[in-house]
């Protein structure tokens, strides 16, 4: 009976095989293209709001950069301040940094105050090449007026004579227009430095062994023992130092290089803090003293380090890394050293720039006039 009932079946009539066989067609033609949501979604993606969310295109995911990736050399050089600068002195500053050698510190500001002056003179449609003293005196009165001091000045005076003579010598000017400039007379002020018993304060503040401790007492032995510029410490490199003989070869002003003894101190300190950072920084930077990300440390880095040490050590004297190399001339004179070796260990061209920390001990000076003056 159900056989032939089943063909005489009206066509579209719903009985129970016709509905199982559409919903079997169904599926077949929906399961290709519809993906089944997981069963914790099910329950509640009808109404809620987050499943209308999620049925949005996803979003392209963000793409990492690497922590160093390498930049690209511009086509157009530019300064500190991201301008780009003429073209004049870009030859400038390679002629600086290869043919005189100066350092990159030097170049910059030479650089720098060589190009306001290019652009003071082209905002008064003035050309520099035909440029009367008269001209530098104007431009070298509004820089004091806006606050730039004496020896300031005299660097601008030398950098505007450097870039005329290099124009002068490629056969662009006659002669040096800036020539005849006179740099203004510098005050000569005594610099400070540390008594002893501050300075061993200093040294003593980083006493803990993380990282960042370790590195500033290898610095601050370093600065007081050789009497380094800061430009000269963050520049070391591991190949710098002979660790057997004791001594540091350091690049100075005008990459001149010279030889310094290293204190037995600044040598313990420097072999701890090289433990640590060879563990720390398999590949890095080829300097000796690296920051936590393993790159070199900028000048202001360690102004801050110094800073922040100075407070722990409770000094209420304004500390600045030179502070430290006025500190070691001092004491190396007042302990009896011969002004010429203090000279050699310095670096300073100029005996006379060594000679002003002769004047700085004022307890010899107390005690030569007690001794020597009538009143006893």
């Amino acid at each position: 009976m159900r056989a032939a009932s089943s063909k005489n079946q009206v066509p579209g009539s719903y009985t129970t095989e016709s509905v199982w066989a559409r919903a079997a067609r169904t599926r077949k033609r929906t399961s290709s293209t519809t993906r089944r949501l997981p069963r914790s979604s099910r329950r509640s993606c009808a109404t809620s709001i987050s499943c209308c969310r999620s049925r949005r295109a996803p979003r392209p995911a963000r793409r990492r950069l690497p922590l160093r990736s390498p930049r690209p050399r511009p086509a157009n050089p530019r300064s500190k301040s991201g301008k780009a600068r003429p073209a004049a002195i870009e030859e400038f500053v390679r002629y600086l940094s290869l043919e005189r050698g100066l350092s990159a510190h030097t170049v910059q500001a030479y650089a720098s105050d060589a190009g306001r002056f290019l652009a003071w003179a082209a905002e008064r449609k003035i050309d520099p090449r035909g440029a009367l003293k008269t001209v530098f005196d104007d431009f070298l009165w509004e820089e004091k007026q806006r606050g730039m001091d004496a020896s300031s000045l005299a660097r601008g005076i030398s950098a505007l004579k450097a870039f005329f003579s290099y124009q002068a010598v490629e056969g662009r000017l006659s002669e040096n227009p800036a020539e005849g400039l006179k740099a203004p007379r510098l005050p000569q002020r005594l610099p400070h430095h540390l008594s002893l018993q501050d300075a061993a304060r200093l040294l003593a503040a980083p006493d803990g062994v993380s990282y960042e401790d370790v590195r500033g007492r290898a610095m601050l032995e370093f600065l007081y023992a050789c009497g380094l510029r800061v430009s000269e410490l963050i520049g070391l490199r591991p190949e710098s130092v002979n660790m057997q003989e004791g001594w540091v070869r350091v690049m100075g002003k005008g990459s001149k290089e010279r030889l310094v003894p290293a204190h037995p101190r600044a040598l313990a300190a420097l072999r701890a803090y090289m433990v640590l950072r060879e563990s720390r920084f398999k590949s890095s930077s080829p300097e000796l003293f690296l920051g936590r990300t393993g790159r070199r440390l900028s000048r202001v880095q360690f102004w801050r380090l110094l800073r922040a040490l100075g407070r722990r050590a409770g000094l209420k004297t304004p500390l600045y890394p030179h502070l430290l190399r006025h500190t070691f001339a001092t004491h190396m004179l007042s302990g009896g050293a011969d002004l010429r070796s203090v000279q050699e260990m310095l670096g300073h061209s100029d005996l006379s720039t060594t000679q002003i920390y002769t004047h700085l001990d004022a307890s010899a000076l107390k005690d030569a006039h007690a001794k020597h003056h009538p009143r006893g």
